[in-house]
């Protein structure tokens, strides 16, 4: 293992740390109201887990604004499609510690926003994820907005390693506020 990923897992572990510290119960539905998301038609989300930022109401928000809801689904080689989902929890299935959807795949230039997956950011837009790459591969090939959901105090002045393969967001989320970032 290279420095730099040794210097990410060291981080990705105080940061589960101190996010498992945290009140769970906060809601990240304001972001609907903002520019972006009103413009937009598609709207790429996940369904969250553990201590990650909660979804589910973020997701029926999204629903009941009357946006295509698309879920991530995960290939053999770790890459992500995206599919359809009208929030129905039987067209669900799991796949480890995650749901999936079921359905066919959409093309990913049809995505206006995707809700990411975020540990921690810094102020320039850079993400620490869960380690798995499959995100950053999926936004290298998605012009969308890219947002991270992060809980108050996440999103950070300390440095975060940098990889050439690691896409940048274009905001964050806390359960207060949007950051947007200059890209």
């Amino acid at each position: 293992m290279d420095i730099t990923n040794s210097k990410k897992q060291e981080l990705r572990k105080r940061f589960r740390a101190e996010r498992s510290l945290r009140d769970l119960t906060e809601s990240w539905t304001h972001i609907i109201k903002s520019e972006e998301f009103q413009s937009a038609k598609t709207i790429a989300s996940y369904i969250s887990y553990g201590d990650e930022p909660a979804t589910k109401e973020l997701n029926e928000e999204i629903l009941r604004n009357n946006k295509k809801l698309v879920l991530p689904r995960m290939l053999k080689d770790k890459n992500l499609e995206w599919i359809i989902w009208n929030g129905d929890q039987s067209k669900l299935v799991k796949a480890g510690k995650i749901l999936e959807p079921v359905g066919k795949a959409i093309e990913s230039d049809e995505i206006d926003i995707v809700i990411v997956p975020t540990l921690h950011a810094t102020r320039e837009g850079h993400r620490l994820g869960q380690g798995g790459g499959s995100y950053d591969r999926a936004l290298a090939n998605i012009s969308a907005w890219r947002i991270g959901l992060i809980y108050s105090g996440e999103l950070t002045v300390e440095p975060v390693p940098v990889e050439a393969h690691d896409i940048k967001l274009s905001a964050v989320a806390t359960p207060d506020l949007i950051v947007r970032f200059s890209n």
